[in-house]
């Protein structure tokens, strides 16, 4: 993060978020104040950046919403008997049934589908959504989609940074009802600006999610690169997941030409060890804020581990409010999406990464308490709840590996 101009006060949450390097890079701080904007910090992650004064409303306005520093499920509790998965009205699996957009996307091509019957239903005017940058194929912009084929466009996971909430005020002065679909954080920090503004609220029927393991650099992307031997300048088009399940990490030369890597190899091997620190200790990284959130249903082998072979998508879906819901049901009504239920203790078997780092969300919160890190609050989250699902020694391991790396400078 960029430090203030000498002539301008330091914005007090922008102070906090540094202190505890929190950051997520979502970009709702420079839709709220004009006083920030957001910019590319070292090693490649989205970072605000103060440019002019930030007044006392903005500030406050800002702290009750940046995931940095609060995520407040209050209002859409967990059950206290299911911690790591959030609300839930609907769990299955399911894909979409157009073979194309179940080809092209990351999965079952679930989220595509959602919401292209959600702008043919009438139910949205547009959809905000991330999708590559043309100028750096690498990179990520924030677009609005207004037909499927823009959908389809923006379908496949997108593993480098992107701030989509910074261009809030631009939808916003759009006419119509828009659809969301972001990160976990992402939807967290728009839930809670909408909370705050019932108008804002109105415009925005629908927020999706998917599950999350963390946003690399773009040095590490530029790894990928290396590892592929392309040059950045040569590449016209960059794919990170997609066409096909799990989809390999593509990068088309501008002669024509694709070289490539398997997700485990890319995801795996490369992008994972490089995520930026806030998602380490993330408490909602399965979309608990979202209406629908959507992951890879991976099948897992006899081990418990998933397996990367590539087959048929498929993806997890979970309908968390009314809305969400009621959204599912009428695009399987449509024919859109087929879905099957599934019980909600089969989800730890497609996603054990993330049921593990909910357990042991607590332990790294301690870790930073012990460093002198200022934590975020995560109210309504069932940190404990979860915490105690891990066992002792495992949780102690966590907490003293992140300890050893604040100590090392590493973390």
């Amino acid at each position: 993060m960029s430090a203030a101009s000498p002539a301008v006060s330091p914005a007090a949450f922008l102070q906090q978020v540094k202190r505890a390097d929190g950051c997520t890079g979502c970009g709702l701080c420079a839709a709220v104040s004009p006083g920030i904007r957001m910019a590319v910090a070292a090693p490649g992650w989205a970072r605000p950046e103060q440019i002019g004064p930030v007044s006392p409303a903005e500030n406050a306005a800002i702290a009750a919403a940046c995931p940095a520093l609060v995520v407040d499920e209050r209002d859409n509790p967990h059950d206290p008997a299911e911690p790591l998965w959030g609300p839930q009205r609907f769990t299955g699996v399911g894909h979409a049934t157009d073979p194309t957009v179940r080809y092209r996307a990351s999965s079952g091509g679930m989220i595509s589908a959602l919401l292209a019957h959600a702008l043919a239903s009438g139910l949205v005017d547009f959809v905000v959504q991330v999708r590559a940058d043309p100028a750096n194929p690498m990179g990520n912009i924030t677009s609005i989609s207004t037909g499927p084929d823009d959908i389809l466009g923006a379908a496949g996971s997108r593993y480098a940074a992107s701030s989509p909430l910074a261009g809030l005020n631009d939808w916003l002065a759009r006419p119509g009802r828009f659809a969301f679909v972001g990160k976990p954080c992402d939807v967290t920090a728009l839930r809670a600006r909408a909370k705050a503004d019932p108008a804002l609220a109105d415009r925005i029927p629908l927020m999706l999610a998917f599950f999350c393991a963390g946003v690399p650099s773009a040095r590490a992307v530029g790894r990928i690169l290396d590892h592929l031997e392309v040059q950045r300048d040569d590449v016209a088009a960059f794919r990170f997941r997609g066409d096909g399940w799990p989809g390999f990490a593509t990068a088309t030369l501008q002669d024509g030409s694709t070289r490539r890597m398997s997700y485990n190899d890319s995801w795996g091997g490369i992008l994972s060890k490089e995520v930026q620190f806030r998602c380490k200790i993330c408490a909602d990284a399965v979309g608990a804020a979202a209406d629908v959130a959507c992951a890879d249903a991976w099948y897992g082998d006899d081990r418990g581990y998933p397996s990367f072979e590539e087959t048929d998508g498929r993806s997890l879906v979970m309908a968390r409010t009314p809305a969400g819901l009621a959204v599912l049901d009428a695009a399987r009504a449509a024919g859109a999406v087929v879905t099957e239920a599934v019980p909600v203790d089969h989800i730890i078997r497609m996603q054990p990464h993330q049921a593990r780092r909910k357990r042991q969300v607590l332990s790294r919160l301690w870790a930073m308490r012990v460093a002198g890190r200022p934590v975020p609050r995560y109210l309504g989250l069932a940190v404990t709840e979860a915490a105690r699902r891990e066992p002792i020694l495992l949780q102690l391991k966590s907490f003293a590996g992140l300890v050893r790396r604040f100590i090392k400078g590493t973390a």
